[in-house]
């Protein structure tokens, strides 16, 4: 598939930068109306440290994160229609829930959760989600 000058790559001093080979997210014709984000984890984009507190913490700013790169692509939290929520402990459940509840509290997005060992820099929660653009 090759892309046209509408496809674009989301790029954001407001969410940590890639520390791998993928970008932070994707908008454009290449993905239809859709802003499809990389995962984020705890990660302060200003010290690129995971931040301390735990995984409420770490959810709170991961959140965060997503928010940034879909505000740099012209969309919001509200316009999220499914994110994948990677835990390294199913313990961390609830206190995960109770900050991702803060952050969609009308349209609930729908939501995938899975266990996962070994995420990037031992975080606890890593987010990903898909956002249709208004």
């Amino acid at each position: 598939m090759s892309r046209t000058p509408e496809d674009t790559v989301v790029r954001t001093p407001g969410a940590p930068g890639a520390i791998g080979p993928y970008s932070q997210g994707r908008k454009g014709s290449l993905s239809g109306r859709w802003v499809v984000t990389s995962g984020q984890i705890g990660l302060d984009p200003a010290t690129a440290k995971l931040v301390a507190g735990g995984v409420a913490a770490e959810t709170e700013r991961a959140l965060q994160n997503l928010e940034a790169i879909l505000t740099s692509a012209a969309a919001a939290l509200g316009d999220v229609v499914k994110t994948t929520v990677y835990l390294a402990d199913m313990a961390d459940f609830q206190a995960m829930n109770e900050v991702y509840a803060r952050y969609f509290p009308d349209t609930k997005p729908a939501r995938t959760t899975v266990a996962a060992r070994g995420l990037p820099l031992d975080a606890r929660v890593e987010i990903e989600a898909w956002a249709l653009l208004p």
